[in-house]
């Protein structure tokens, strides 16, 4: 008998709701049966992030730092505007009308700058102002926090000079915690960044030590990023094909603590086993060298 010869099994989300009634030894009959296992996806989406079980949605994002600014978004922060000429890299920005402000820390398009976790609310369609140049444009759009907000930790940072050039180099810097950085008795000193703080607000941000003296370096970071929404029935779930029958599991278990009580622990223990075994092949895989250490035979002659 010939195999199929495919691998595109990949289960949408109605089909994941009725695995999970199924378990519970139920079947869906209405359409709240199904918003309700949405509502409980994306719950279990939540605690996968809590337990760090999302590896597959590691990004990889590039910040160009500016002399002068040690906050940064954990993210792409970005306003639309009708032109960024004139303006300055590093330059204050005041909306007119809001009274909000952030700071430039580039201009990625014609009209598109990187800034910022402004201070206040930027309004669609107000004019803003540079503080050192003195130029003027127009707000297009709202600024859209969604990139920042979806990222859960970060998980490594390096601060890259001269990037993209034949002398580019990376240069590790270490995470501290949030006492050791409020204890730092000189925030304000300028230097190249050697250590950074993660200020996991609801728009998380990343404060650096020192602050950068110089135009030529680039935060580069990896950082763990929600899982998407679960939005219709018809979605499929931004899962790898390894991960489908820990989601499975774990939906029934979720659906059994509203629906069928008798078999929350018998759901519970199969939720957490197949999340034992996807937690212990999610992980890093690297190649480990001992050498033995001629000390001790060194001591005993």
């Amino acid at each position: 008998m010939a195999v199929s010869g495919s691998v595109d099994f990949e289960p949408d989300v109605a089909e994941y709701v009725e695995e999970a009634f199924e378990r519970c030894g139920l079947i869906v009959s209405t359409g709240y049966d199904l918003k309700t296992a949405r509502r409980s996806l994306n719950l279990l989406f939540a605690d996968w992030a809590n337990r760090g079980l999302n590896r597959w949605t590691i990004e990889q994002v590039s910040l160009p730092l500016v002399t002068g600014i040690a906050d940064y978004p954990a993210g792409i922060l970005t306003m639309t505007v009708g032109t960024v000429n004139s303006f300055i890299e590093g330059e204050n920005i005041t909306g007119v009308t809001s009274g909000a402000t952030a700071s430039i820390t580039s201009a990625t398009s014609a009209t598109v700058f990187a800034i910022t976790i402004p201070s206040g609310t930027f309004v669609a369609g107000e004019t803003i102002a540079g503080g050192t140049s003195g130029a003027s444009t127009t707000v297009t759009s709202a600024v859209d926090f969604s990139n920042v907000r979806s990222t859960i930790d970060i998980l490594s940072a390096v601060i890259r000079q001269n990037n993209g050039t034949a002398n580019q180099s990376d240069i590790s810097i270490s995470r501290i915690s949030r006492d050791t950085f409020i204890n730092i008795p000189s925030k304000r000193t300028t230097s190249r960044p050697s250590q950074f703080y993660i200020d996991r607000q609801i728009t998380p941000i990343v404060k650096l030590w020192g602050t950068p003296d110089a135009l030529t370096y680039t935060l580069v970071f990896d950082r763990l990023v929600r899982i998407d929404d679960v939005d219709n029935p018809q979605n499929t779930i931004d899962v790898p094909f390894r991960f489908y029958p820990c989601l499975a599991a774990g939906l029934a278990y979720y659906i059994s603590l509203k629906k069928a009580p008798n078999r929350v622990q018998l759901l519970k223990a199969v939720y957490e086993e197949e999340f034992e075994r996807a937690a212990a092949e999610d992980r890093d895989r690297a190649s480990l060298t001992l050498t033995p250490s001629r000390d001790y035979y060194s001591f005993i002659r």
